[in-house]
């Protein structure tokens, strides 16, 4: 219980990060094991499965009952809410395609999670309530905006249009206007944000600011590193960029 006086239940953990408040906590005997929720996280409220099941289907899926090992020995296997439901053939094209339409209310929640292992060659989609979630900018990936490939997907016209949201609200303008998504709806509905749980965060590659996102494309250019600003004392101390990183998936928020 609480009365025991052991410290290691009462640390940070490092799967904590970005998810738990490492300064919100009482204190006393309850100190470190009651845990608050960090301000911008979210609880997924779960969703049905059959719909990503038939939808996968379409796609290529190979039910578990049909498949031969013998024919395709190096097949993915797909997984919904742990179940191991089939096998595809192109995991890669699959990926791009389930990441396409998450948000789609007909298909995919923006809450739902899809988490590629490439190394135990496994596509895990997860759907279920109860999933601790955090948001993250999302850096272009797509091939259509290939001139802009490794940038935030976040642009000043999107800010712009924040605060027009904001001052439309204070107006009294924020009237139901159908289905439009307004402030950080808007982000999350235009793909600018996605929340990612602890599982899909393993397999994405997290940049810390902005800024390295400028200094990898800065090196991939295979030009000299960026001189950094060294005059202020309180600014971070940054680690160098790994050039061998191929490219960056999200970028934190910072407040």
């Amino acid at each position: 219980g609480r009365d025991g006086k052991i410290a290691k239940p009462r640390q940070l953990h490092n799967t904590h990060w970005g998810l738990v408040c490492p300064a919100e906590t009482p204190e006393g005997q309850a100190c470190g094991l009651v845990k608050n929720l960090s301000l911008m996280c979210y609880v997924s409220i779960g969703s049905p499965g059959e719909p990503i099941i038939d939808y996968l289907t379409m796609r290529g899926m190979e039910l578990l009952e049909e498949y031969d090992s013998q024919s395709s020995p190096d097949a993915t296997k797909i997984f919904v809410n742990g179940v191991w439901v089939g096998v595809h053939r192109d995991p890669t094209r699959l990926h791009s395609n389930l990441r396409t339409i998450r948000g789609d209310p007909n298909y995919l929640i923006e809450e739902v999670s899809i988490i590629r292992d490439i190394r135990d060659r496994e596509l895990r989609i997860f759907t279920d309530a109860g999933r601790v979630m955090r948001p993250l900018f999302v850096v272009e990936y797509r091939d259509s905006k290939a001139d802009r490939k490794g940038e935030l997907v976040l642009q000043r016209t999107h800010l712009e249009q924040l605060a027009r949201d904001k001052q439309d609200a204070l107006d009294g303008m924020d009237v139901d206007d159908g289905d439009r998504a307004r402030g950080w709806n808007r982000l999350v509905k235009e793909k600018i944000i996605e929340y990612l749980d602890a599982e899909e965060e393993e397999s994405t590659m997290i940049a810390m600011t902005p800024d390295d996102l400028l200094e990898l494309r800065h090196l991939q250019a295979t030009n000299p590193p960026l001189q950094r600003d060294n005059t202020d004392p309180h600014a971070r101390i940054k680690p160098k960029v790994n050039p061998s990183i191929s490219r960056f998936t999200h970028c934190e928020i910072h407040p």
